[in-house]
């Protein structure tokens, strides 16, 4: 039959295998402790209790050290009392290690880890009046940048809403649907205008399946608007490019030349160089005095039809104009 202390060294024993091995799991997972400066006393202190909470060594800090082992004390007393201690210890190392030597300086040292805890809060202690005043004002004052998913500004809201709740300040879920609802880009609208224009209230989730289900329609939208521009350019592009080609080769067409005209071809001269119907230079068509005179020939003769075709065969111009 094995002894009382022979089980109770094994229990201990045990014990301290577990804790190695989950202090190594707690290790691999980036488990860490923030150094107290000061001002950071709220999470070193959330840093401190988490930490001791995944070892499973926490005890220390959550109740006061039991009464000291007698001749009468149980089993489950001693192994209630050794748990402590060891918690003790472990707590109260990870605690000092993690302040400043300075911060160190009119604490007590002959302490459980709990009276240290208690000590080092009333050091750092902030009003709650402050906190509230600080929650209420970045909780207010939020604006959606679109950096961050919808969903996880509007989770942010309901973080601040949740520590003031601990703080005895209860914002119902109404307050923060409007919050986040009237903080929204303007592109969220539509969401507003469809939650004003009814008497029903949503809850903090109907509001994320909302704004969420917008928010990617937003970006179907946005990306067909891309591609229609970036279609739309490379089509510009490519008709430029076209064109400046045929700028290069001289052969763009101008109003009123064919599209067949090549270097044998009769091309238009400038207006005023010579004159169309005797093609002489110096002066224009309407100033020629042979031009006159067909005219007034024509006139007394009475066949427009055949001074218009007779106009056409002396004209210097494509037959394609015709």
């Amino acid at each position: 039959m094995v002894s009382s202390d022979i089980l109770f060294a094994l229990i201990v024993l045990i014990l301290y295998i577990v804790y190695f091995i989950v202090t190594f799991s707690v290790n691999n997972n980036m488990v860490t402790i923030e150094v107290l400066i000061g001002s950071n006393f709220k999470k070193w202190k959330e840093d401190i209790e988490f930490a001791m909470e995944m070892a499973d060594v926490d005890l220390s800090l959550v109740t006061d050290k039991p009464r000291e082992l007698t001749v009468t004390s149980t089993d489950d007393e001693k192994l209630v009392h050794a748990a402590w201690m060891k918690s003790n210890r472990i707590c109260l190392l990870s605690m000092r290690r993690s302040i400043l030597d300075h911060l160190k300086s009119g604490m007590p040292t002959d302490c459980t880890a709990k009276e240290l805890m208690t000590a080092i809060s009333e050091r750092y202690r902030v009003s709650s009046n402050a906190d509230i005043g600080c929650l209420l004002q970045v909780l207010f004052n939020m604006k959606y940048d679109g950096n961050r998913g919808v969903r996880d500004y509007i989770i942010h809201m309901v973080d601040y809403q949740t520590k003031l709740k601990a703080l005895k300040v209860d914002l119902p879920d109404t307050c923060i649907v409007h919050q986040a609802l009237n903080t929204l880009p303007p592109e969220f609208s539509i969401i507003n205008t469809n939650y004003n224009s009814q008497d029903e209230s949503w809850s903090i989730n109907d509001l994320i399946s909302r704004v969420v289900a917008e928010e990617e329609k937003l970006k179907k939208e946005k990306g067909q608007v891309a591609l229609y521009v970036v279609g739309s350019n490379s089509h510009k592009g490519k008709k430029s490019k076209t064109y400046t080609n045929k700028v290069a080769h001289g052969t763009t067409k101008k109003s009123g030349q064919s599209s067949n005209m090549g270097p044998n071809k009769v091309s238009f001269k400038k207006k005023g160089d010579h004159c169309f119907f005797c093609k002489k230079k110096g002066h224009m068509k309407k100033d020629c005095l042979k031009y006159k005179a067909w005219l007034a020939k024509r006139e007394n003769t009475g066949n427009d039809s055949l001074a218009l075709v007779c106009e056409s065969n002396i004209s210097e111009a494509p037959s394609s104009l015709w």
